[in-house]
C-alpha cells in the first residue's frame, strides 16, 4: 500500500489556523476598543496584542516548520519489505511456511540504511522501496537484538540518494517535541508527532550484546513504523523506531526508539557481521534439561537460508515446545563456541565475543563447536 504523506495538503490546515487566530485578534481589538473603558483598552492593548500575535507567530511558525522539516527528510525513509521461514503447527503436524514481513528504515549512505533488528534478523529476502517507487534488494550486514538496531546494505547504490545524519541522543530532554516518519500498516511516508515522554538506560556490562537505551515518546507508532527514524526539530534523527507497550495490541501512548547513540556505538564502532541464525541462551535449568556441559550454550532456533551459518552446516529446531512460560524451538543444535572461545553468559566471555565479531573478517577461518544428538563436532568455514 503506498498513501504517500502530502504536506502541501496541510497548507489548508495552516491557513484555517492564521484565519481563526486573525478573527480572535479581531475580536479581542473590537471588544477592547468599543466595550471597555478606555483607560482600560489603553493598558490593555499594547500588551494583549503583543502577546497575541506572538502566539499568532508561533503556531504558524511551528506548522511551517514541521512541514519543511517533513519535506526535507522524507526522501531519506525508505519502506523495507522482508520474507522469512517460520514453523508452523496445528498440534499435530508442524511445516515450514513463509512470512512476510513490513517495516520501514533511513537512509544514512546511498548504500546504507538503518532499521530495526526485528524487521530483518532472520529475513532470507529484503527490499527496499523508496519514495519514488524504486524497489532495490538488500542485504543484512549487522544486527543487535539487545538494542533492536541493524544496518543493511543495499545491492547497488540508490541514484541521487537523500540521507540524514544522527543527532546527540544524550541531549534529548524530555518534554522534547519530536516528529516520526514510517510505514504503519503499509500507509507509507506517513508521519505522526509527540513528545519524548522518557529515557531508558540499561546497560548490563561494557560488552555490546547487553546493551540497550531507548526514548519513551507519546508519539503514534503501530505495524510498520518498526525500523524508522525519530527526528528532533532540527531534522536530526534521535532515536530508531523499535517497539510499544500495549495491552489490546493497539497503539495506547507509549512506544520506544532505540536512541541515536547507541545505534551508532553499535553499527559504527563495534558492528559485528550478521552470521543469520537465531538462538536462545540455555543457563540454570534449561542448561540441565538440555545436558549441556559448560556453564551456558546457545539453543539454535531458526537458521537464515544461504547465510554463512547456514553454509557451514548449523542446524535449527523442528519442533515447539513451552518450557516454564518460554516458547522454544527444539532439536535444533545448541553452539558451545566460536573460535575456541567458549560461549558463558557474563560479560568477559561476551566482550571477547564481540572483539572477535567486530574483527572477523568475510574470509578469516570460522571455527563452531556444537552439541548435536548427543555429541560434540565442530563446523567449519
Amino acid at each position: 500500500m503506498n498513501c504517500n504523506f502530502d504536506v502541501s495538503n496541510h497548507n489548508f490546515l495552516i491557513d484555517g489556523i492564521k484565519l481563526t487566530l486573525y478573527l480572535i485578534l479581531l475580536s479581542f481589538l473590537f471588544y477592547s476598543r468599543f466595550v471597555l473603558p478606555s483607560t482600560s483598552y489603553q493598558y490593555l492593548s499594547m500588551k494583549n496584542i503583543i502577546f497575541l500575535v506572538c502566539v499568532l507567530m508561533s503556531c504558524i511558525g511551528q506548522s511551517q516548520d514541521l512541514s519543511e522539516l517533513y519535506k526535507k527528510v522524507n526522501p531519506a525513509v525508505v519502506v523495507i519489505f522482508t520474507q522469512e521461514a517460520k514453523l508452523q503447527s496445528d498440534g499435530v503436524i508442524t511445516k515450514t511456511v513463509t512470512s512476510e514481513g513490513l517495516g520501514s528504515g533511513f537512509m544514512v549512505s546511498d548504500t546504507e540504511i538503518i532499521t530495526a533488528s526485528h524487521v530483518v534478523d532472520v529475513a532470507e529476502q529484503v527490499r527496499v522501496r523508496f519514495l519514488d517507487g524504486e524497489v532495490i534488494p538488500a542485504n543484512i550486514i549487522s544486527t543487535f537484538k539487545t538494542a533492536d538496531v541493524a544496518l543493511i546494505k543495499l545491492t547497488y547504490p540508490k541514484k541521487n540518494a537523500v540521507t540524514v545524519s544522527f543527532g546527540d541522543s544524550d541531549q534529548v530532554k524530555i518534554g522534547e517535541q519530536i516528529f516520526i516518519v514510517g510505514a504503519p500498516f503499509g500507509y507509507s511516508h506517513s508521519l505522526s508527532s509527540g513528545y519524548v515522554s522518557g529515557i531508558i538506560k540499561n546497560q548490563q556490562g561494557k560488552n555490546p550484546f547487553t546493551q540497550a537505551e531507548f526514548i519513551q515518546t507519546d508519539a503514534a507508532i503501530n505495524t510498520g513504523n518498526s525500523g524508522g527514524p525519530m527526528f528532533n526539530l532540527k531534522g536530526e534523527v534521535i532515536g530508531v523506531v523499535s517497539q510499544i507497550l500495549t495491552k489490546s495490541g493497539g497503539f495506547e501512548g507509549i512506544g520506544f526508539a532505540a536512541t541515536a547513540n547507541i545505534t551508532k556505538n553499535l553499527m559504527l564502532n563495534n558492528r559485528t557481521p550478521w552470521l543469520g541464525f537465531e538462538a536462545r541462551t540455555l543457563t540454570g535449568k534449561l542448561k540441565r534439561i538440555f545436558n549441556v556441559p559448560q556453564n551456558s550454550g546457545l539453543m539454535v532456533q531458526r537458521v537464515v537460508y544461504g547465510s554463512v551459518l547456514y553454509n557451514m552446516g548449523l542446524q535449527g529446531g523442528d519442533t515447539e515446545v513451552i518450557i516454564d512460560g518460554q516458547k522454544l524451538i527444539i532439536g535444533g543444535d545448541v553452539i558451545l563456541a566460536f573460535n575456541n572461545i567458549e560461549f558463558d553468559f557474563n560479560d568477559d566471555t561476551l566482550l571477547k565475543l564481540g572483539e572477535f565479531g567486530k574483527n572477523l573478517k568475510p574470509t578469516d577461518p570460522l571455527e563452531i563447536k556444537v552439541l548435536r544428538d548427543g555429541k560434540i563436532i565442530t563446523l567449519k568455514r
